[in-house]
């Protein structure tokens, strides 16, 4: 455990500033040659302005050179140790749309996929198909029957979908089946350790009757599953730092991730950056004083590898930002829970910009919001986890250590 972190917990006092910490998904990036990165060339006043009323550093998600998946780079924001606390995306996925999981389950994201006559992927995706058209993919591989087990396929999101085992003997620790890349084929399900080989045995099997059924659709042909994880109980977030935490995320993965911590969630689940401005005033309004803010196009665009929709992205994040400021937070962070650098077209290990403002911060070293100029910030470098206690001492929430 952080030792920041540890003291932040025990200093923690249910009084003091309220606190807003939207993450901008995938934020960081990488410049070109004769090019400035999508955060440089986006047009940000509005986070400009925060800029220079405020502080700027870089966070590192997990460590220096390791690159995150979403959900323990979330855990770190959270202040929560990303290695000890490692949730599988499958959890967080089946949370995020509600399901009610029961201890000792064992759940997978899925990613419908499009693969050839060869059985290589040639789209990683299946062309991101609609939300519809997942609904209507999971009821067919919803009628799949394992003996001993029980089954349950559901719709998230476009291409995702997540599955549900339930019954005696599932284990933790199996691998992905997504080789993360195109022209690759599907890893195999392979059990570690004797304790995973029932787990092992019914996901083949899984897989196998969902190849049959999916093999006429002309894209989703295929499936490809990630964070296979079983479900298990964490600390809850507001009773850790003695907050009334609320989340505002579109995507169901962030959703299931807040819920498991304790946050509440904004209902109805929004749709869209407008419904979601709506949520973060209303969150405000119920006594929340910790709204977590989740935006998501940025991270989309990156993987993509399209920086003119990045740039789209943090534009439209800004232009919202003054309605968001509205609903009335003494301290505001921007930052991401990793880089997702165009050129790549993945997460990656570089550090993520952070702006803090409100609270008494060495403030007027900086102009503008980005990469080039977080590195140079009054805040410095520092990791993920030591945000929280950063935050909470800005809001003044934070007892003195000591005599």
């Amino acid at each position: 455990m952080n030792r920041g972190v540890e003291l932040a917990e025990k200093l923690a006092v249910p009084r003091g500033g309220s606190i807003l910490l939207a993450v901008l998904d995938g934020l960081g990036d990488v410049n070109a040659p004769g090019q400035g990165t999508p955060l440089e060339e986006a047009e940000t006043p509005n986070l400009d302005a925060l800029t220079r009323d405020g502080a700027l550093g870089q966070l590192i998600p997990v460590a220096v050179g390791v690159t995150p998946g979403s959900g323990p780079a979330h855990m770190a924001l959270f202040g929560y140790d990303p290695v000890e606390n490692l949730i599988g995306r499958g959890v967080l996925e089946v949370l995020g749309i509600g399901f009610p999981l029961c201890r000792g389950d064992l759940a997978a994201r899925i990613n419908f996929c499009t693969l050839d006559d060869d059985g290589i992927i040639t789209d990683r995706r299946a062309g991101r198909i609609s939300t519809e058209k997942c609904a209507e993919l999971t009821a067919v591989l919803d009628t799949i029957t394992i003996p001993g087990v029980e089954v349950m396929v559901r719709p998230v999101k476009e291409h995702r979908a997540c599955v549900v085992f339930r019954g005696a003997g599932l284990a933790d620790g199996l691998g992905d089946t997504d080789p993360g890349a195109v022209g690759l084929a599907p890893l195999p399900v392979e059990a570690p350790s004797p304790e995973c080989r029932r787990s092992a045995e019914v996901v083949g099997e899984f897989l196998r009757q969902a190849l049959a059924l999916l093999r006429p659709q002309p894209r989703a042909n295929g499936l490809l599953l990630r964070g296979i994880a079983a479900n298990r109980e964490y600390g809850s977030f507001g009773s850790r730092f003695r907050l009334n935490p609320a989340a505002v995320a579109v995507y169901p993965m962030y959703r299931g991730l807040a819920s498991l911590l304790g946050m509440s969630l904004a209902q109805p689940a929004p749709e869209n950056l407008q419904d979601q401005i709506g949520a973060v005033h209303d969150a405000r309004a119920r006594g929340c004083d910790f709204v977590f803010l989740h935006h998501k196009p940025t991270d989309s665009s990156g993987e993509d590898g399209d920086r003119e929709r990045k740039k789209a992205a943090l534009e439209e994040f800004d232009t919202a930002l003054p309605e968001i400021l509205k609903a009335g937070f003494d301290v505001v962070a921007v930052t991401g829970d990793h880089s997702t650098p165009c050129a790549m077209k993945m997460h990656s290990w570089h550090p993520v910009p952070l702006l803090v403002h409100g609270g008494f911060q060495r403030t007027g070293w900086n102009s503008a919001f980005s990469e080039r100029q977080a590195a140079s910030g009054s805040l410095g470098t520092m990791n993920s986890m030591d945000l929280m206690p950063l935050l909470l001492a800005s809001a003044g929430r934070l007892e003195k250590f000591g005599a």
